[in-house]
């Protein structure tokens, strides 16, 4: 059966025989950010009336209909009006901030309409723009701000587009010296962990603390962001690779204009000529740029990464994190050593705690885990979640003497299978996989992951 064509270029696609995993739509990396850009449209005709206009015609269509389907047309046209509503009120608070001057001769439903477009973009382009301040500052609260920055700064330079680039680039460019500003401001540089008296680090090397770093949710991911199976060469430096967090923590060793410069052309796909136009500078500054930065960037990555493979969680990964949570469930400390390499690291950022070396990790949750020790914290639940495009265990306690579970910690997971089967020590799981690296946070950021602080 020959394979399907590539719907931007008409090129086969790979033969996925043997494969597993979400196929790829596209050829290469470069079709798919060509695709993207395409359905996301120029600076014109921001989608206010074609908004509204489908919202009519998901109403009009609603009718009594098995329950899965009424509910999938009923969750469509809810996302579509809730997508209006922050338009909406996006352009109620700009009018409000911005009242018209009084000499002014614009119409007011002119000045109204204006608003309103400058909503709609801002819908549009909030999430990839959240995206991209994210990649730039590894946390996503300072996301948050700066994404809130980047429009406050579009609104006010809006007489100064003149449509001569798309609205993406105008923003993307925006967005970029709102990172680089408060990137200069901070002058934080990754540091190495220090030993904390009193506690088993292991034997292994400390790690880079990067005391701001912060997990992102899946779901929040723009469609063209969530990880898909596509190993083509194209596909070296695609626009998911750089939310994994061994990449991401990489890039937050970089100074800020190799950073932005390496973002806007290897994450983004952005040419030489429009990366330079963003940062304001010449298309050879910016080749020099990269020149320097992707070697650093490879230093600062683990061995197995080295040649940017991607990472899609495969069935066997899927089933470790089962009897990872499971394991932690039943305080069973046998089947968490189970499941770990031999060098795993844990780190818990921003806090100082690090520890390398699966039994230098199992010594430290024994005393917090085993309900003998006077500093048994309580017992445990753990629901499954996603976070940059990795799994990832929302984890929850119960402390003794109450019934609620309250949220304790998102641990991230990195797997590995050097080996292919087993590993150096002669264990063996699910296709070999098995955890290499744990990033645990805070619990503040649960509701962006849609997961209650409480169960």
């Amino acid at each position: 059966m020959a394979a399907d064509p590539c719907p931007v270029c008409g090129k086969p696609l790979a033969d996925r025989a043997g494969r597993t995993g979400r196929s790829s739509l596209y050829c290469s990396a470069a079709c798919r950010q060509r695709a993207y850009r395409e359905r996301q449209g120029g600076a014109e005709g921001f989608g206010v009336q074609e908004l509204i206009d489908g919202i009519g015609r998901q109403a009009g269509l609603l009718v009594p209909q098995p329950p899965q389907a009424l509910y999938a047309h009923v969750s469509q046209l809810a996302a579509d009006v809730a997508r209006l509503r922050r338009v909406a009120r996006t352009a109620r608070d700009t009018a409000l901030d911005t009242p018209p001057p009084a000499d002014s001769v614009t119409p007011a439903p002119v000045t109204q309409l204006t608003e309103t477009d400058f909503g709609a973009l801002t819908e549009r382009y909030r999430r990839e723009i959240h995206v991209h301040c994210y990649r730039m500052t590894g946390s996503y609260d300072e996301a948050e701000d700066l994404v809130q920055e980047t429009f406050l700064r579009a609104w006010r330079a809006r007489g100064g587009f003149q449509g001569r680039a798309s609205a993406r680039t105008w923003l993307y460019r925006i967005a970029t010296n709102a990172c680089l500003d408060l990137l200069r401001r901070t002058a934080r540089r990754p540091q190495r962990y220090e030993p904390v008296p009193g506690m088993n680090h292991g034997d292994g090397e400390p790690p880079a603390r990067i005391t701001w770093l912060q997990p992102y949710p899946d779901d929040e991911l723009p469609v063209d962001e969530m990880p898909v199976d596509d190993e083509s060469p194209e596909s070296a430096a695609v626009s998911r690779e750089t939310l994994e967090l061994v990449l991401l923590a990489a890039i937050q060793h970089l100074p800020p204009r190799q950073r932005a410069a390496l973002v806007l052309r290897d994450a983004l796909g952005l040419t030489a000529a429009e990366t330079a136009e963003a940062l304001d500078t010449s298309v050879a500054s910016v080749n020099s740029a990269l020149q320097r930065a992707r070697p650093t960037l490879r230093e600062h990555l683990p061995r197995q990464r080295a040649d940017w493979r991607t990472t899609v969680p495969t069935d066997g990964q899927r089933a470790v994190l089962d009897r990872y949570m499971a394991a932690v469930g039943r305080l069973d400390f046998d089947a968490m050593a189970a499941l770990l390499t031999e060098d795993v690291t844990l780190t818990m950022p921003p806090n100082p705690f690090w520890f390398v070396g699966r039994d230098a990790i199992i010594d430290f949750v024994r005393v917090s885990l085993d309900p003998g020790s006077p500093m048994f914290l309580g017992h445990w639940r753990s629901l499954p979640t996603r976070a940059n495009g990795q799994l990832a265990a929302a984890n929850y306690v119960r402390r003794p003497g109450t019934g609620i579970y309250r949220a304790q910690v998102l641990d991230v997971l990195r797997f590995d299978d050097r080996d292919g089967h087993s590993h150096r020590d002669g264990h063996s799981d699910s296709g070999g996989e098995r955890i290499a690296e744990i990033t645990s946070f805070e619990p503040h950021l649960f509701p962006a992951f849609g997961l209650p602080l409480r169960l």
